[in-house]
């Protein structure tokens, strides 16, 4: 009888940790994975640029291998599309083949067989974000360092072929699109030193860039009633800059109203868009450079903010980034989903310390409310100014 009881006591508890185990499983698994819609090769006498489609945020890691040469991305969190093709010729000097696959079931990886990984100077991977395709990834590889300038032609300037790659701007496309004709103190200006007051502590006397993603031609996400990524971002730009130059800080905006920065227009690429607001950072010997998003997700559920900051740039990057997530949180008490590194066009290109903030998911039925609110709009700029603070502390 005991022994009995002694099996039957062993099978109960087997059988509860078994069940109670369950539930954990059963939720990771329940996260949604971003699928890889398409890739898009274009070959010209300049370079090769192979574009990876995907519906929703990626993170993804790089690595070069040799005999042969080959550039590896890995895109973790998602799988591809059962319609993708699977490997495509390539006919250049620059690059032969590109291959992906499942590596595992959440890890997509793309091998792209070239000699070119022999210098960094000679291929590039970058993400862009935005437009009728959401989020891509871009690889880049030939002759990138002399086409139009050295921080432009790494991602494909203009006179390096890029401009004939159709992104599908004409409806928006770019991961920092927005812009102006008129953040044009900067655009056309000379080169400027940096502020006097740049090692003193406090705002005051610092030159700040913002840079309202997105703008004319590109909304950037759009939320269930029809909300604009744009649109709030300008919003919450303009209101920053008031409450910032109330500081003391000389502040510039990449845009002030609803239009590109790059003077092609909607006609650029999305590089060239995303150079000029580079450029005008860069051109003002700019402080620091701070690029307002909003988040999206295919599904309504995905909620929350995010900082990013270029993944080989400074630790004041860093910090900058994690100082205006911390500020942004405890004014919107949106869910911390926390502080990134990116390879981001804006936060790669610009001279100073740089971030992008996705402010919240205007996806989100609830954030897209409170974002398109007064409320919501001084709360994040009161955030996003009590951050810069913190971190010119």
């Amino acid at each position: 009888m005991n022994v009995s009881f002694r099996w039957l006591f062993f099978f109960v508890f087997a059988a509860g940790a078994f069940f109670l185990s369950f539930p954990a499983f059963s939720t990771a698994q329940a996260a949604p994975l971003t699928q890889i819609k398409n890739v898009r090769v274009h070959a010209d006498k300049e370079k090769v640029r192979i574009v990876v489609d995907a519906d929703g945020e990626v993170d993804y890691k790089s690595m070069t291998l040799a005999s042969p040469g080959r550039v590896v991305v890995d895109i973790s969190g998602a799988r591809i599309s059962s319609s993708v093709a699977k490997s495509q010729k390539i006919e250049s000097q620059f690059a032969t083949k590109v291959r992906l696959g499942q590596f595992n079931p959440t890890t997509v990886r793309i091998v792209v067989e070239t000699e070119m990984y022999k210098s960094s100077s000679n291929y590039d991977v970058f993400s862009l974000e935005g437009g009728p395709v959401p989020y891509r990834v871009v690889m880049d590889f030939g002759n990138l360092s002399g086409s139009a300038g050295s921080s432009t032609s790494s991602a494909g300037g203009a006179s390096s072929g890029g401009s004939n790659i159709d992104f599908g701007h004409g409806t928006g496309s770019s991961d920092d699109s927005g812009s102006s004709s008129d953040g044009g103190q900067s655009s056309s200006g000379m080169t400027r030193s940096r502020s006097q007051s740049s090692a003193a502590p406090g705002i005051g006397g610092k030159r700040i860039v913002l840079d309202p993603g997105h703008g004319g031609s590109d909304t950037g996400a759009i939320g269930p009633t029809g909300v604009t990524e744009k649109s709030i971002a300008l919003r919450i730009a303009k209101r920053l800059k008031a409450l910032l130059e109330a500081e003391g800080a000389e502040v510039i905006l990449t845009r002030t109203e609803d239009t590109e920065v790059s003077p092609k227009k909607a006609k650029a690429t999305d590089v060239e868009e995303l150079q000029a607001r580079c450029d005008i950072a860069n051109q003002n010997s700019a402080d620091i450079f701070l690029s307002i998003h909003l988040d999206a997700f295919s599904g309504p559920e995905a909620h929350g903010t995010t900082g990013y900051y270029y993944e080989m740039g400074s630790a004041d990057s860093t910090r900058l980034a994690d100082c205006v997530k911390r500020g942004v949180l405890r004014r919107l008490g949106t869910l911390d989903r926390g502080t990134k590194p990116c390879a981001f066009y804006v936060c790669r290109h610009t001279d100073m310390p740089a971030m992008l903030l996705e402010t919240a998911f205007v996806s989100n039925p609830r954030e897209e409310q409170m974002m398109n609110s007064e409320e919501g709009v001084e709360n994040a700029a009161q955030g996003i100014a009590a951050g810069i603070a913190e971190y010119f502390q």
